[in-house]
């Protein structure tokens, strides 16, 4: 009867198959979340704060319709995951942009949500199996879970990528040869569902380094697609493998999955032993990675510099010329000095973060203001020159 009970609820299971197609789309949807926020706030012209509104909003309505469903439907399980992949990477862009929080501070603090989450997951449902999402209280623990991987792995990757600037590319490829070790690790005998998180924690910031290299520009290491086309191209690729499944029905899961998930038994010692070795080896790559990359990639710093104070000459005149093509209605030449300005602000991000965090992020937001409003679609001289005066004054004040 017991048994019975739990294939009836096997029926109901809300997540999809792990299959190829499941890897597929995560990576897709990883990546349409950097782009597609970037579009909203940058190209769209709405801002950090009033995009992560927007998007927040749309989540939950979208979170609210997947919990109300009875049972795994592809086309709204899938927006959920790239609404919660643009909402998690906003949390912490705001964190970093809007709060001046540092991205080590950020990967620590999602990193422990991540691992209460999981503690709280386990300790009250005795698995962290996916194959066993059917009541509510597991798809809570679920979706929370996603969240933080989405939080976590945007700022291990900026970190990695910009800060400590790796670039993203070579993030990229270090990401992927990290998740074919797991991969590797799973096929002699690293416990499942332990290679499953470790696997999707990694394909955020995969598919992060991934959006961000189809859409930056060249001079920012990227293949200057933009985040327009990156997005479009994505989410039509999300949708022609939704539509497939949908059709062939290849991720659900089968009845009997569910039951042996729980039934089988499995060494509790051993799943312990294999996590905290995993761990430990993660954590000593991640933490040697940053050490050796904070050291050979950041420029060293003055320890007399303490200030940004001399540093911005070449910004401050950049934003001049940008405010002089303006005025002269030649927008050509403003949006090649708004590139000219990101890729020289991107570039020099270790160095001057180093020396000042706080005027840095002051700064920062300045600049994102001053993309936004000259690469909008239809730009405003009069928004355009207000944002660059609040902007030099700014510069200006930091560079006393």
């Amino acid at each position: 009867m017991a048994v019975l009970q739990k294939e009836q609820n096997q029926l109901l299971s809300k997540v999809p198959q792990v299959t190829i197609f499941f890897w597929l789309i995560k990576v897709l949807c990883t990546t349409v979340g950097e782009t597609f926020s970037d579009f909203l706030s940058i190209n769209v012209g709405l801002g950090l704060p009033v995009t992560t509104l927007v998007m927040g909003v749309a989540f939950v309505i979208v979170l609210y319709i997947q919990f109300k469903s009875s049972k795994y439907n592809p086309f709204i399980y899938w927006l959920t995951v790239v609404l919660i992949s643009v909402f998690g990477t906003l949390i912490t862009d705001n964190m970093t942009d809007g709060w001046g929080v540092p991205l080590e501070q950020s990967t620590i603090l999602f990193t422990l949500l991540l691992a209460v989450t999981f503690l709280s997951w386990y300790a009250s449902e005795k698995t962290l199996s996916i194959h066993s999402i059917y009541t509510f209280k597991r798809e809570v623990f679920y979706w929370l879970t996603i969240l933080f991987t989405f939080a976590l792995g945007t700022a291990v990757g900026d970190l990695y990528s910009e800060q400590l600037g790796l670039g993203y590319l070579k993030t990229g490829i270090i990401v992927i040869v990290i998740i074919a070790c797991i991969f590797v690790a799973w096929k002699l005998k690293l416990n499942e569902i332990l290679a499953f998180w470790i696997a999707y924690i990694l394909t955020r910031p995969l598919g992060a380094s991934l959006g961000d290299y189809l859409s930056q520009s060249k001079k920012n290491g990227g293949l200057e697609l933009g985040a327009t086309i990156t997005s479009v191209i994505f989410l039509i690729a999300i949708l022609a493998v939704i539509l497939l499944l949908s059709v062939t029905k290849l991720d659900l899961i089968p009845r009997t999955d569910g039951v042996k998930s729980e039934n089988q038994h499995v060494s509790v010692r051993k799943v312990w032993m294999q996590s905290i070795t995993t761990i430990v080896i993660l954590l000593a790559v991640g933490i040697g990675g940053y050490s050796w990359s904070n050291h050979h990639l950041v420029p060293n710093v003055n320890s007399s510099q303490t200030t940004l104070s001399g540093q911005l000459n070449d910004f401050i005149q950049t934003e001049k010329n940008i405010q002089n093509s303006i005025s002269s209605k030649d927008w050509k030449s403003a949006k090649s000095g708004a590139d000219d300005l990101e890729h020289n602000w991107d570039k020099s991000e270790p160095m001057l973060r180093k020396m000042d965090r706080k005027a840095w992020t002051q700064i920062d937001g300045t600049i994102d203001s001053v993309l936004a409003a000259v690469r909008s679609k239809n730009p405003d001289p009069a928004k355009c020159n207000s944002v660059l005066t609040d902007s030099l004054n700014v510069l200006n004040s930091s560079n006393q």
